[in-house]
């Protein structure tokens, strides 16, 4: 199975591997500088009450990333099985989503979407909220 499988705009299946594993790595030193961002606004108890969720916030919607990702990369390995058996069997390369699939896709798009605005929110809420 080729891994060099091109997905879109020069982004291949070991591209999107990659991002994955890479994205991992890089988790603890973006939650730690997130953190350390965030230690000086908190002042009293009720503001770490307010700030900790948002930190989880933060860490779910990483999680979240990788998933779609690591879903992303699931269905190019059947794609490629795909393929491959099609070539094999010496027809022509049949690598349809199912409908499933497609709104299991969509649903993802959009609640990365949804996930993305209410945090950004929330943390230009929490900067606003410190400046007065």
């Amino acid at each position: 199975m080729d891994t060099n499988f091109e997905l879109y705009d020069g982004k291949s299946f070991q591209d999107i591997c990659k991002d994955i594993v890479i994205n991992q790595s890089n988790r603890k030193e973006q939650i730690e500088i997130f953190i350390s961002d965030l230690r000086p606004l908190i002042k009293t108890a009720n503001d770490a009450l307010q700030l900790v969720p948002l930190i989880k916030q933060y860490i779910d919607a990483g999680i979240s990333n990788d998933e779609h990702l690591i879903k992303l990369a699931v269905i190019c390995q059947r794609i490629m099985a795909n393929i491959s058996a099609a070539e094999t069997a010496g027809g022509g390369s049949s690598y349809a989503l199912t409908m499933e699939e497609k709104k299991e896709l969509m649903a993802s798009i959009d609640e990365i979407n949804k996930s993305g605005d209410i945090l950004s929110k929330k943390i230009d809420d929490t900067k606003d909220t410190k400046k007065s």
